[in-house]
C-alpha cells in the first residue's frame, strides 16, 4: 500500500511505502515530535522536518531531518559505501520516498542528476548563434558531441552519449513536445 502525506507548506505530497509510514508514525521520538504532520517542502525540493527548540540556557537549536536521508539510513544502510554516500531519487522526484526510488549515489552521479542551469532547458545543450551545441562531461573534461539545428536534436544526441558512457547512471533530458 502507498501513503500520500500532504506537506505543511505546499500543495505537494510525499509518497511513502506502508511499512515506512508505519515506522514514522510509531517510532517513539518521531511520534513525540509529530514528525509526519510537520513535513515541509525544503527549497531544495525535498521533504524536511524542521523544528526550533529553546535550550535550557535560553538559546535556540534548530533540528533538521531530511525525510529521504532518514529513510535511507533506516532501510538502505547496507547499500551505503565510501563512494556512494549521497541519497537521491532514482526517478528525479525528491518527494517520492518509496524504498524502490531512494538510492545511495556517488557525488559524480548526484552531480549529473542535478537540474540543468542551461538556458535551453536541457543538460549539455547550449545555444551558439542560431545552432545548438551538445557537450558532455567525462572525468571533469568537457567533450564536444556536435552542433545541431534544434535544441531537441542536441538534447537527443546528449541523451545517446550519456547512455553510452554512463548507462543507467547517466542523466537523460526529457524532450519537450512542441
Amino acid at each position: 500500500m502507498l501513503y500520500k502525506v500532504k506537506l505543511k507548506n505546499a500543495d505537494d505530497h510525499v509518497l511513502l511505502d506502508d511499512h515506512v509510514y508505519e515506522w514514522l508514525t510509531t517510532d517513539p521520538y518521531l511520534s513525540k515530535v509529530d514528525f509526519i504532520n510537520n513535513l515541509r517542502r525544503h527549497s531544495s525540493g525535498c521533504a524536511v522536518f524542521q523544528k526550533t527548540w529553546k535550550k535550557a540556557d535560553g538559546s535556540f537549536k534548530t533540528e533538521t531531518i531530511y525525510l529521504h536521508k532518514l529513510i535511507a539510513e533506516k532501510y538502505l544502510a547496507d547499500t551505503k559505501t565510501k563512494e556512494n554516500k549521497l541519497v537521491g531519487a532514482k526517478n528525479g522526484n525528491k518527494l517520492d520516498c518509496r524504498l524502490e526510488n531512494v538510492v545511495y549515489r556517488s557525488r559524480a552521479v548526484s552531480s549529473r542528476m542535478r537540474k540543468t542551469s542551461s538556458k535551453t532547458g536541457y543538460t549539455g545543450v547550449y545555444q551558439e548563434n542560431n545552432r545548438y551545441r551538445a557537450v558532455i562531461s567525462i572525468d571533469r573534461k568537457s567533450m564536444h558531441i556536435g552542433m545541431f539545428d534544434t535544441a531537441e536534436e542536441a538534447a537527443l544526441a546528449y541523451n545517446k552519449k550519456s547512455k553510452e558512457i554512463y548507462g543507467d547512471q547517466g542523466k537523460l533530458n526529457v524532450i519537450k513536445q512542441h
